[in-house]
């Protein structure tokens, strides 16, 4: 199995800056990507930014160049680096691990994170 824990988050005004954490335990060897969705209030919640074992990382287009994901290795920790707030951005933030146990794919989410931006 795999835990997730999530950190940062709170309130910034437009044009600023916040920083997710989520460190993940357990299976790490069987976490094949990690990202974070985001959903806003009254919509659905969809991807923000994800990272493959490989590295490779995509983003929404809404958010590419404004926000960057990165990996530490050593402390099973990813990061989401939002830059350039904007108040659309203002939702809930959900980091996921997908992983395989060897029965097939699970998924695991942490337990949400609510980003605040004013105008």
């Amino acid at each position: 199995q795999v835990q997730l824990v999530e950190s940062g988050g709170g309130l910034a005004q437009a044009g600023g800056s916040l920083t997710l954490s989520c460190a993940a335990s357990g299976s790490i060897p069987s976490i094949s990507a990690m990202g974070w969705y985001h959903q806003p209030p009254g919509k659905k919640r969809e991807l923000v930014a994800e990272i493959t074992r490989a590295g490779r990382v995509t983003y929404a287009g809404s958010v590419k160049g404004r926000f960057t994901l990165s990996r530490d290795n050593a402390k099973n920790t990813i990061y989401l680096q939002m830059n350039s707030l904007k108040p659309e951005d203002t939702a809930v933030y959900y980091c996921y691990a997908e992983y395989n146990l060897g029965l097939g794919p699970l998924d695991q989410w942490g337990q949400g994170t609510l980003v605040t931006v004013s105008s």
